[in-house]
């Protein structure tokens, strides 16, 4: 559990250094890294280069999850992605699953038609309700299948669930049955998935923190560069996994990315600000962190005044109501007292799956895993993620419902995670177009990140 960590838990980078001990096997990667530490630009391919090729996977995997996409694969025809060996190709990987699963005009658009469906009926309700987007479709960093969080503030002496409930019913907004009502949660809402598009939405009433922590985020995302395109792997990692809910015994998408955030702050070698810093590198450091170094059972993660680990005994002396600290315990820079892991009771099962990452491509970098190649899955990427047809399917079906309309006829809160710049052009990402990273990432739609798993039981 690291227990060489709980001695140095006050000393900051001190701490760190002890997180990231390398050993023998990390330093196989760091030797080839040497020579790569700034990332050459290598050259853009189109989707008319792609060959996209499908097999059979593991009998453990639901038989609508047949088709997988392998980026790597190195075909005689020359039509697929050929990536460097080592971590520069797994730099490459990230690059190109960032691209390609960054949100599109299009998704935004139809995202939007979703909320001002909802937002139409709120206002028919009480016409001067204010209706705001928060979590990842306010950030910009939602996967195709991600929820939508709304929250609606207005005065009211206890949250009017049961009367928007029904108003969403007499409007057929959401799809017969799906609507629930969470009354008893610690913050209740109402669920319910979009009839039109089934995008699932979650609304609340009168919290700020929501909005609040979106604001948050977005500054962390324009000083870390290299932080969206952690966040998007690790995100599909750990839905794919069943990890990506509390209620599921994973982490919730804020823990996700107050974790990302404190291993840039004192990662004791790399800056996290510099955009061509190696992401091959950072993910497997990243996973060999929270994986094996990490000492859960007794410290703390804190963000603010620069990022530090505190012994869990501190953090407690300042919780609220009586709670104890998590397993996985980030205190939330917005609301000291509260404890941002707390309900996550598979905290364990997320340290795992993190450790079964950091195993499989440490090797998989390794100049050994040269002398033997994996036959089923030549991509580094795709040893530990996929994306399933369907997705796939959902996606391309947007683009041509959506692809059409007029992007303009939106309201003046405009597109969340995307710039008026960028919704007068066909990008493919919020943040590649102006990101010093793109200069060496491929700018087209690549199935370059359509990666599979070898992992049978991992169902996306």
């Amino acid at each position: 559990m690291g227990g060489n960590v709980s001695g140095n838990v006050n000393k900051n980078v001190g701490g760190a250094n002890l997180l990231f001990g390398l050993d023998n096997n990390v330093n196989l990667y760091h030797q080839h890294l040497h020579h790569h530490r700034h990332i050459q630009e290598h050259p853009a391919f189109s989707l008319q280069q792609i060959c996209v090729k499908r097999h059979q996977v593991h009998p453990s995997v639901p038989a609508t999850h047949t088709h997988n996409h392998h980026p790597g694969r190195r075909k005689s025809d020359n039509k697929t992605r050929t990536y460097n060996p080592g971590v520069l190709g797994l730099h490459e990987e990230v690059m190109d699953f960032y691209n390609f699963m960054s949100p599109r005009r299009e998704e935004a658009a139809m995202r939007k038609e979703v909320v001002n469906r909802i937002e139409m009926v709120i206002k028919e309700l009480w016409p001067t309700a204010d209706v705001q987007i928060f979590g990842s479709f306010s950030t910009g960093l939602y996967l195709p299948t991600s929820d939508i969080d709304l929250v609606v503030f207005g005065k009211w002496e206890r949250p009017p669930l049961q009367e928007l409930e029904q108003a969403l019913r007499k409007h057929n907004v959401a799809e017969p049955f799906s609507i629930k009502v969470l009354d008893k949660a610690t913050v209740p809402i109402i669920k319910l998935t979009d009839q039109e598009t089934e995008v699932k939405v979650d609304i609340s009433f009168n919290v700020e923190t929501g909005v609040k922590a979106a604001s948050f985020i977005k500054d962390y995302v324009k000083k870390y560069p290299v932080l969206p395109y952690m966040i998007f792997v690790l995100k599909q990692f750990l839905l794919q996994r069943d990890l990506n809910e509390v209620f599921t015994g994973g982490i919730s998408s804020y823990s996700l990315i107050l974790m990302v955030i404190s291993f840039l702050q004192l990662h004791p070698r790399i800056d996290a600000r510099n955009p061509t810093e190696n992401l091959g590198v950072l993910l497997i450091e990243f996973f060999e962190l929270y994986g094996r170094h990490f000492n859960y059972l007794k410290t703390g993660i804190r963000i603010k005044n620069g990022g530090a680990y505190i012994p869990k005994d501190e953090i407690m002396k300042a919780m609220t109501n009586g709670y104890r600290p998590s397993m996985i315990c980030i205190e939330d820079p917005l609301l000291p007292g509260n404890d941002v892991g707390r309900g996550s009771y598979g905290a364990m099962h997320v340290k795992q799956v993190f450790d079964y990452a950091y195993t499989v491509l440490s090797h998989a970098v390794s100049p050994l895993a040269r002398s033997y190649p994996n036959k089923d899955c030549e991509s580094t990427l795709g040893r530990i993620i996929r994306l399933t047809q369907e997705v796939i399917d959902y996606r391309e079906w947007i683009i041509k419902k959506w692809g059409g309309r007029d992007q303009a006829r939106t309201d003046n809160r405009g597109t969340p995670g995307c710039s008026p710049e960028e919704q007068q052009r066909d990008s493919v990402s919020p943040h590649s177009a102006d990101s010093p990273m793109s200069i060496s990432s491929p700018q087209q739609h690549s199935s370059a990140s359509s990666v599979s798993s070898l992992s049978g039981s991992d169902n996306v």
